[in-house]
């Protein structure tokens, strides 16, 4: 499966496997040299501790890479008073009389426990590309459905909170 990324996704992502490269992997083969040089490795916990480390790390930097290698770059065309990547949303809930304000992001991103839903998720499709005060339905399965008033769209740059998901 592709992976939809903006361009700061991508830009954290090479961040995280340049720091992993560079940073952490020699760290982590110093640890494991130290811990080899002190005998016996049939009962050295920490040599076991550090090579499991080093699998970890370059486990991770291959997941990031493939994920990079296969990832398709999307970017906002909306309009301003258009709900669009990265856009704040406001939705009024009529079966529950309640107000909800997510966030629209790549998938990468997404988090419902904080409110970040992805462009993909059935509520982020439904509601791309809407203005305030459409009515959207937004479908749950197939015999199950919601409806929701847009009450405000905010455009927000910031993405210092939107951490991408580890895997």
């Amino acid at each position: 499966m592709k992976e939809k990324l903006t361009r700061k996704d991508v830009e954290k992502i090479q961040a995280e496997i340049d720091h992993r490269k560079l940073v952490l992997r020699p760290q982590i083969l110093d640890a494991v040299r130290e811990a080899r040089a002190q005998g016996d490795l049939s009962e050295n916990f920490e040599y076991y501790a550090a090579k499991r480390e080093n699998g970890t790390n370059n486990s991770r930097i291959r997941y990031l890479e493939r994920m990079l290698k296969n990832a398709v770059i999307v970017e906002d065309h909306s309009s301003s008073d258009e709900v669009g990547l990265n856009k704040t949303v406001t939705v009024y809930i009529e079966e529950d009389d309640e107000c909800e304000t997510y966030k629209i992001v790549t998938s990468i991103r997404g988090n419902s426990m904080k409110n970040l839903i992805s462009i993909e998720s059935p509520l982020g499709k439904a509601l791309l590309h809407h203005h305030v005060g459409d009515t959207v339905t937004i479908p749950v399965n197939d015999t199950y459905s919601y409806d929701v008033v847009i009450r405000e769209i905010q455009d927000t740059d910031g993405e210092e909170n939107d951490n991408i998901r580890a895997f």
